[in-house]
């Protein structure tokens, strides 16, 4: 009882010399009640490059209440989407943002991705294309989009892929063997 109130004590002593706040834990801060709040927009983008896309839409969709649905918030909301495989609804975003404005050659680009991955390969070429333009063709990734998607419209492809089986086979005590079956 006495070891446990002493640990006690120097815990409370240890909290009121720091202020409370402990630099050297991997916890995030607690509340800080006259502090700023950091602006969804600046937390969106830096989940996004994180890769943790839900929780960037929660961010894009906080600062939307205090900046409304502008073009960047439906273009970052969409873009997570995109990041998520909900091909749709990022379209259905991304062109919500290129409604708002149509002078972001990200937003294209991100469009011209949605709609590969929908199949509609000769309207992205299109989308692509006006991305490649208004970046003046400063963009490498969105250079390498459009290129893409013009092979996808000059040569589309009509094979059918072959389903192809294979098993494994055991040819000792630790060799394994990859083979197809016929």
């Amino acid at each position: 009882m006495i070891r446990a109130g002493a640990v006690l004590l120097t815990c409370l002593a240890l909290v009121a010399c720091d202020g409370g706040v402990t630099h050297d834990t991997p916890y995030a801060p607690g509340l800080a009640p006259n502090g700023e709040a950091v602006d969804g927009l600046l937390v969106g983008h830096r989940l996004m490059d994180a890769g943790e896309y839900e929780l960037a839409i929660d961010a894009y969709s906080r600062a939307a209440l205090n900046h409304g649905m502008t073009a960047e918030i439906l273009a970052g909301i969409g873009s997570a989407n995109l990041k998520l495989g909900r091909v749709h609804t990022a379209e259905r975003l991304l062109r919500k943002a290129i409604d708002k404005d149509e002078h972001a050659p990200e937003v294209w680009n991100n469009l011209g991705v949605a709609l590969m991955e929908r199949g509609e390969t000769a309207e992205a070429a299109q989308v692509f294309r006006r991305a490649y333009a208004l970046d003046n063709g400063e963009s490498d990734s969105i250079r390498d989009n459009l290129r893409l998607a013009l092979e996808k419209v000059e040569k589309p492809d009509y094979d059918v892929p072959e389903d192809q089986s294979y098993k494994l086979v055991r040819r000792g005590s630790n060799d394994y063997l990859i083979r197809k079956i016929p």
